[in-house]
């Protein structure tokens, strides 16, 4: 079907329920396990898109890259270690479920992250924060909601309708065991500030994104991740996340959390070479390379320095530690937002100054988040402000090349073909297989 004739089909509204009805069905799910395993039926032996990537490549402006993508359409397109599914599929599944990590898969994401953290027992599930229960999963709703760390408070109103203060809560995986952490049922991550009720709190999913899967969300331990992403056929990242609770607990260090994460994928029998263990704390990560070293020679360095007010990813004097000392000190793998490894030069997109020293130090670059931002044609938000004006450089003003969705295929590519990235991570990997396989990206 020709793309201007697909773009007539569907409209954005109608692009997740699409594009959901072929990750539901399990007629595809086909091979053998890696090691034989009679129970296996759901490694994936082709991808499945859906429109999205088509309506993409159609919104696109008329160009080599577009016609290069529109030359693809027919496929058959395969799974890609370069398409990482963020946290699964949460465009339109709840995160860190079964049934979102399996919609990912579908989609041809090569690698999967499960985020680490741990329940009062001191066993790893996960989830993306260790305090965000009350936002991704119903937990307010049923009879755990009084053992969250903050109960649910309503939004209070002056007598003139005017918001005094916001709805609140707080619950955490530290706040119960593993036993009743599976008990809960995930949901779309978000919550309404302005509720008076547990109902209308738990509501707020942004109107890009959709609740049409979210009834009954899977969750997952650490462990039941590695057997379903084993089943599944695909590649493993781990993200160990900094803990909301003073460290040690109840006798659980931080080595000991670093350290279990590696233990648990050892017991399952997968090799380190199948895992990207990632960490935003530089010590985590050395704590790998120095004690699991076949783990820690892939360990993935995220970066978040972004959010220290004196780094500045435009001058290398505010970077601490530098490329160099990183290297110096065996991480062989960096990870930071994709905004920060683009700028924009004379109307074009074209690798940041950060990239290009990472990259000249020896570190390999692994880049998120595709498909997180609502629309592009109102800017695309955290993870295009190199693109869209909102983070300038005063004594470089940025002509505006975001405006539209199609244009996210344009920064893809540069962060492919110039900046040199290992993979991205995506909500909604289709998009990024589409291009991989295209490009015959591995």
């Amino acid at each position: 079907m020709e793309m201007k004739r697909i773009a007539l089909l569907i409209s954005t509204a109608m692009i997740g329920s699409a594009a959901i009805a072929f990750s539901l069905s399990t007629a595809s799910w086909a091979g053998k396990n890696d090691e034989p395993d009679r129970h296996n039926t759901e490694k994936v032996a082709s991808a499945q898109l859906g429109p999205r990537p088509f309506f993409l490549i159609n919104d696109m402006d008329h160009g080599p890259l577009k016609k290069k993508l529109e030359s693809c359409e027919t496929g058959p397109f395969k799974k890609s270690d370069f398409s990482i599914g963020h946290r699964g599929a949460p465009l339109q599944f709840p995160e860190h479920t079964q049934e979102s990590y399996q919609a990912a898969a579908k989609m041809g994401a090569g690698i999967l992250e499960c985020d680490v953290t741990f329940t009062q027992d001191k066993e790893l599930v996960c989830r993306h924060s260790q305090c965000d229960l009350h936002t991704t999963t119903n937990i307010l709703e049923t009879e755990l909601a009084a053992r969250c760390s903050e109960p649910f408070q309503p939004a209070v109103y002056d007598e003139n309708g005017k918001l005094i203060s916001a709805a609140t809560a707080k619950c955490c995986t530290s706040d119960i065991t593993l036993a009743e952490f599976k008990s809960l049922k995930g949901k779309m991550d978000a919550f309404d500030p302005s509720a008076t009720t547990v109902s209308d709190f738990m509501k707020g999913t942004a109107e890009w994104r959709t609740d049409l899967y979210a009834s009954r969300g899977t969750l997952l331990t650490h462990k039941e991740s590695i057997r379903l992403f084993n089943k599944l056929g695909v590649k493993m990242t781990p993200e160990l996340k900094s803990p909301d609770v003073p460290m040690p607990f109840n006798g659980f260090s931080q080595q000991d959390y670093a350290q279990k994460l590696i233990d648990e994928y050892k017991q399952a029998g997968i090799p380190a070479s199948k895992v990207w263990a990632q960490s935003f704390d530089i010590k985590d990560v050395l704590y790998w390379i120095q004690n699991e070293p076949k783990f820690g020679t892939q360990a993935v360095y995220l970066d978040g320095r972004y959010e220290d007010p004196a780094f500045d990813h435009r001058n290398p004097a505010t970077w601490s530690p530098s490329m160099e000392q990183l290297v110096s000190e065996g991480v062989q793998i960096i990870a930071p937002p994709m905004w920060i490894l683009l700028e924009v030069e004379d109307g074009n997109i074209v690798p940041s100054l950060y990239a290009n020293k990472a990259k000249k130090a020896g570190l390999d670059i692994i880049a998120w988040t595709f498909e997180r931002s609502g629309p592009l044609a109102t800017g695309g938000g955290f993870y295009y402000q190199t693109l869209n004006g909102e983070n300038p450089d005063p004594n470089h003003p940025v002509d505006i090349v975001i405006n539209n969705d199609g244009d996210m295929y344009n920064a893809l590519h540069v962060l492919a073909k110039e900046v040199g990235i290992l993979g991205i991570f995506s909500d909604w990997p289709a998009t990024v297989t589409y291009y991989a396989n295209c490009m015959n990206l591995k």
